[in-house]
């Protein structure tokens, strides 16, 4: 990570904490700019995380804020499962891509 730019992405920043452990835990590891990528936050918490992250994009942070999944149509959780599934197919994708051919579609 050293002189790299990093960018965290979330799927909202409420309290802010897991992120703040994430920009800690990766400016240990020399980036050149830890870059906070998120669609939603409470106000409060993007501002105190901007003293930590060099840059926070934010599409939105209402007034009141009151929950990240309360700005999704669907936050249902995604299962381990699904993860590994998108991981092999992203593996899968940067093989053929390396090697010359088309993209791989879906998992």
């Amino acid at each position: 990570m050293t002189g790299k730019i990093c960018i965290l992405v979330d799927d909202g920043l409420a309290t802010g904490s897991t992120m703040r452990a994430a920009v800690a835990g990766l400016r240990q590891r020399g980036p050149r700019r830890i870059v906070v990528a998120v669609p939603i936050a409470a106000s409060s918490t993007r501002r105190e995380l901007s003293a930590e992250a060099d840059e926070i994009v934010c599409a939105a942070t209402p007034e009141p804020f009151v929950a990240v999944g309360r700005w999704y149509a669907n936050f249902e959780q995604t299962t381990d499962e699904e993860v590994r599934a998108l991981l092999e197919a992203a593996a899968r994708e940067q093989a053929g891509l390396e090697q010359g051919s088309a993209p791989v579609q879906g998992p």
